[in-house]
């Protein structure tokens, strides 16, 4: 797992830059797809963002491997946050 996430609330704080690298703008969309919508199937999750399952199977592999998103008992696919708030801080080298 790169990293975990904070809950505050039902907001997700992502904190470290190695989940913030790994997030493109596909996986941006399926997390926002994902929020708040509880637990889906990959199909229904690849459905809600218009893409193919294969492609969103791997977005969702990673983002089950970053620790992102988690896994039911039943193999269904849950985002469990109602947001998501991102900080990070660019300086100068």
């Amino acid at each position: 797992m790169l990293a975990t996430l904070r809950s505050v609330g039902k907001v997700a704080n992502m904190k470290d830059a190695r989940i913030v690298s790994m997030l493109t703008e596909k996986r941006w969309e399926l997390l926002k797809a994902l929020c708040g919508a509880g637990p889906v199937s990959i199909r229904e999750a690849a459905r809600r963002v218009h893409r193919n399952v294969k492609a969103v199977h791997g977005d969702v592999t990673a983002l089950l491997n970053a620790g992102v998103l988690n896994r039911t008992d039943d193999g269904r696919i849950e985002f469990p946050f109602q947001a998501v708030r991102v900080e990070f801080l660019l300086q100068a080298a």
